[in-house]
């Protein structure tokens, strides 16, 4: 069996080229479907609405990554040639980064075509707040806030597992932040039901969140952006945000390219105002949400050398010891 980092390579660039296949069913989809399966059954057969949530977040983690295993193991079983292609296969699969790059693009097309109702339904496929009486900032700023938080849910995170773990801890993870987009909501209906998803994807997504809110004022520099604003930014107003993950990134963002991220926001008719990140330097327009993509991308490369570099010192290391009589 090849060393992981091959696998993750190919994976990376394979996502960058491809991204999701439209033809094909996406594991991701697959999570959702079983998860919104099982929410009725157990709400219905287990009293305890809090123990029906840790039940489903069980049944869909273990199921998820149990498939991955499996279809490695009868993969390699078949030839080890097969194993290495199923492990990039299903590593590719949990990485994000041409979709997200793709749709914050088509928001940017629709807004300097100047069709605002396209643009709004082009958001809309990518967030989870109202967008159909949101103007063109609003709708910048939407594209903005999800560029930075992906990069952590979509790219860095599962990068982070797949560096650590491989495959089955990458597709974990997956599972873990499907749940919460699923359950994850402090509303009446998921208050107790979505407990356990909220507090697994927090938890999961705690390291990852961290690391990558440091890489992105490096990458803020190299592309001539305000790094050392973006660094203060994620240490001032990181934490200010609901999430204790979310807002860390979007900061770090906000900084870097001098706009307000955060706000008042409508989530099913319901107005939500979070914290303001930054103060308004600049009117978020589609140049920024442009900005924002290459500063994911960036920070998405260097988090790559970074993890792997680790790992494979980490390793040296190790192997030295393993010398020492």
């Amino acid at each position: 069996m090849m060393d992981a980092w091959p696998l993750i390579l190919l994976a990376v660039a394979v996502d960058l080229v491809l991204g999701d296949p439209r033809r094909f069913p996406h594991p991701v989809r697959g999570m959702g479907w079983m998860a919104a399966r099982l929410e009725g059954p157990l709400r219905g057969n287990v009293a305890n609405t809090r123990a029906a949530g840790v039940l489903a977040v069980l049944l869909v983690l273990g199921t998820s990554a149990g498939l991955a295993a499996g279809l490695i193991l009868l993969a390699r079983l078949a030839h080890p040639a097969a194993g290495v292609l199923m492990s990039i296969l299903i590593l590719y699969s949990t990485f994000a980064a041409r979709d997200l790059y793709g749709h914050s693009r088509n928001v940017c097309s629709a807004l300097e075509g100047g069709n605002l109702t396209l643009a709004r339904e082009r958001v809309a496929m990518i967030v989870g707040r109202d967008t159909k009486d949101l103007d063109s900032s609003e709708i910048a700023r939407a594209t903005v806030e999800t560029v930075a938080e992906n990069t952590v849910d979509g790219l860095t995170a599962p990068l982070f597992y797949a560096v650590i773990g491989g495959p089955v801890l990458a597709v974990a993870y997956k599972a873990a932040s499907t749940l919460d987009s699923m359950f994850g909501y402090r509303n009446e209906r998921y208050r107790d039901f979505g407990r356990a998803a909220a507090r697994l994807d927090d938890a999961a997504a705690y390291v990852p969140a961290r690391l990558t809110a440091c890489i992105v004022p490096i990458a803020a520099i190299l592309l001539g952006f305000n790094g050392k604003a973006s660094w203060r930014m994620y240490r001032r107003d990181g934490r200010k945000h609901p999430s204790p993950n979310a807002g860390l990134c979007e900061a770090a963002f906000a900084g870097a390219l001098g706009v307000r991220l955060g706000g008042p926001s409508r989530y099913g008719g319901v107005p939500s105002d979070k914290p303001s990140l930054w103060e308004p330097v600049v009117p978020i327009r589609t140049e920024q949400v442009h900005q924002a993509n290459r500063l994911m991308l960036t920070t998405y490369g260097i988090a790559v050398v970074l993890f792997l570099s680790a790992v494979g010192l980490l390793r040296v290391c190790l192997s030295a010891m393993g010398d020492i009589p």
